[in-house]
């Protein structure tokens, strides 16, 4: 079959692909989901796989689903500052934060990473949802000099043990000195980044912010051609880790009808500043009055489950809705079915046990400690 006749993957135009999506299907990605209106790959083959190569040598992720909200202009911090509740008054240029962005009624709309690259310019890093509409929207009620748009910006995750040992591959030795939560400028071959050091693995990682999308094919054979030695292997972001890791996905585990408060995020709040933020009074309110539900850990007993939930499961004890599993997953390391859920405040203590509502039958749950594995970050920021 000719180039010409070959059939392209996709559902259109509508659904955008990313620079590195011919790359990806070319190492081996199948299978494909859908996030703030891109592909992104979510199958290299077996999830566990994958789950090893991440915490054992290294990983490469196409995420450049994370699209990126630019606020520049001379009232860009104090723009950013109105978006969430996170006390942004010292974080430097050079930084980043991760923080939660509310509505008026301290629902949650979003928990992107925050970057700040110059004194009046911020990019968003977003999760799965239309930010940039949001934060267009409030521009033009604030009063203040801003711009807001979407860069031609395309982040790649290198996560894993590994990761800092290729990164001194391709950069240099001046690469390890770039601290947890800090990003730095490169010019990679000619290939302009943006590195910083998070990713959403809870491992060590680096986020690769491509400024030139006519260069994602070349950026991902790069870093692949320079990761063999290290056992680099094409990936996707791994349900397992970020399960054990305690790490939140947005739509699964918190949404606009979420507080920050039911999710003991209480440390992203900051109601005390003389600054203010959308749904700063709402939050008040909420922290005055108490919720009404938790987020808690869990550990399901019974063999191992077969893969991630793809629906809420109903929890219920002594015959009472109390809540649901937003987030499941077997870890094979931990040999235990690990989840988060929401349930309601009087059942959120640790050893509380309820019967959960599986496709296949019911099984008792047990509320336990979260994370579930290096509570303290501590593989992350080492």
């Amino acid at each position: 079959m000719s180039k010409q006749e070959q059939k392209e993957f996709g559902f259109g135009t509508q659904i955008r692909k990313s620079p590195y999506f011919d790359a990806t299907v070319r190492w081996g990605a199948n299978g494909f989901s859908v996030y703030n209106h891109m592909y992104i790959p979510r199958d290299f083959g077996n999830p566990e796989q994958n789950f090893w190569n991440l915490v054992n040598d290294a990983i490469l992720c196409d995420v450049a689903v994370e699209r990126q909200v630019e606020i520049t202009g001379p009232d860009a911090a104090q723009f950013v500052q109105m978006l969430t509740p996170r006390d942004l008054s010292k974080c430097a240029v050079g930084q980043c934060k991760y923080v939660l962005i509310t509505n008026a009624e301290g629902g949650i709309l979003n928990d992107p990473i925050l970057l700040r690259l110059e004194e009046n310019r911020f990019w968003i890093s977003l999760a799965d949802s239309d930010i940039l509409l949001w934060a267009q929207g409030v521009a033009i009620h604030s009063g203040l000099d801003v711009q807001i748009r979407e860069p031609d910006v395309s982040p790649l995750q290198l996560q894993g043990p590994k990761s800092g040992e290729i990164m001194k591959a391709l950069f240099g030795d001046s690469i390890t000195d770039l601290r947890y939560y800090w990003l730095r400028e490169y010019d990679l071959d000619g290939i302009p980044l943006i590195v910083s050091r998070t990713g959403w693995s809870s491992e060590l990682g680096y986020e690769l912010y491509l400024q030139d999308a006519s260069k994602g094919d070349e950026l991902w054979e790069k870093i692949m051609a320079a990761g063999a030695p290290f056992g680099l292997k094409p990936g996707h972001t791994s349900t397992i880790r970020r399960i054990e890791g305690g790490m939140l996905s947005y739509h699964a585990d918190m949404d606009i009808n979420t507080n920050p408060y039911e999710l003991g995020l209480d440390r992203l709040v900051e109601l005390d500043m003389e600054a203010d933020f959308i749904g700063k009074a709402a939050l008040k309110r909420i922290r005055e009055e108490g919720v009404s539900r938790k987020q808690v850990g869990l550990v399901i007993d019974g063999p191992a489950l077969s893969g991630p939930n793809t629906k809420f499961w109903a929890l219920e004890k002594d015959g009472e809705s109390v809540g649901k599993v937003t987030s499941a997953v077997f870890s094979p390391r931990l040999e235990k079915n690990i989840a988060l859920a929401m349930v309601g405040a009087d059942f959120a203590d640790l050893g509380a046990t309820f019967e959960v509502d599986l496709p296949n039958g019911t099984r008792t749950a047990t509320v336990v400690e979260r994370p579930f594995f290096d509570p303290n970050k501590k593989i992350a920021a080492s």
